[in-house]
């Protein structure tokens, strides 16, 4: 009987040791990798923030590209009439296969298009503004103002920005007038571009593939 005891006692160490210190509930080991933590990329959000006015320090960080835009087709979206959104910057950058121009808002956007066009020109006037690509972006937002009910820019400086990213040249305020602000992308050559809506804060998104 003592025996018996004894080689009871050895069998349930056994098992013990099988079993291991570190072993997770239900047989599932631990990890350090982080695998099925991570939540799905929302497009257009990831990557780093562009500079203002200029191209970001850090086109892109591992694990964060962008996705690059297929579409060629004017963008037009129609939103209820509301208070005007303020302009208050343009931002862009390079992110390797891809430009992007944030226009920073202050209040939600509601009608909005991006179209290609055959030249830039001057809200209000119609006068050609003098830069040269080989395809361009017009951006025009709807109501809107780039600057306060005191008049005072919200939106400086202008009214061409160069960029002299990969395929955005420079970015130019074609307007801000009666309500419409308009924002030009001088392009190198025609190519797809994508628009998002994106919140906290508010900011309208265009990405021009290289």
């Amino acid at each position: 009987m003592r025996l018996s005891r004894v080689g009871a006692l050895v069998s349930c160490l056994a098992v013990l040791v099988a079993c291991g210190p570190n072993q997770a509930p239900g047989g599932a080991g631990s990890s350090s990798s982080g695998a099925g933590t991570t939540g799905a990329a929302r497009p257009g959000v990831t990557g780093p923030s562009p500079s203002p006015g200029g191209a970001s320090s850090s086109p892109g960080q591992a694990g964060t590209a962008l996705p690059v835009p297929t579409g060629t087709k004017d963008v037009e979206v129609e939103g209820d009439p509301g208070e005007p959104v303020l302009v208050k910057t343009v931002r862009f950058a390079d992110h390797g296969p891809l430009d992007r121009v944030v226009i920073d808002l202050d209040g939600d956007v509601t009608s909005y298009s991006v179209r290609w066009v055959d030249e830039l020109v001057q809200d209000g006037s119609g006068e050609p503004i003098d830069v040269r690509g080989g395809a361009y972006l017009q951006v025009t937002l709807k109501p809107a103002n780039a600057h306060t009910d005191e008049g005072k820019p919200t939106w400086s400086g202008g009214p061409i920005f160069q960029a002299s990213l990969g395929n955005v040249q420079n970015v130019v305020k074609t307007g801000d007038f009666e309500g419409v602000v308009g924002v030009g992308l001088v392009l190198d050559h025609r190519a797809p571009f994508s628009v998002a809506e994106l919140t906290s804060p508010h900011r309208l998104v265009v990405d021009v593939a290289h």
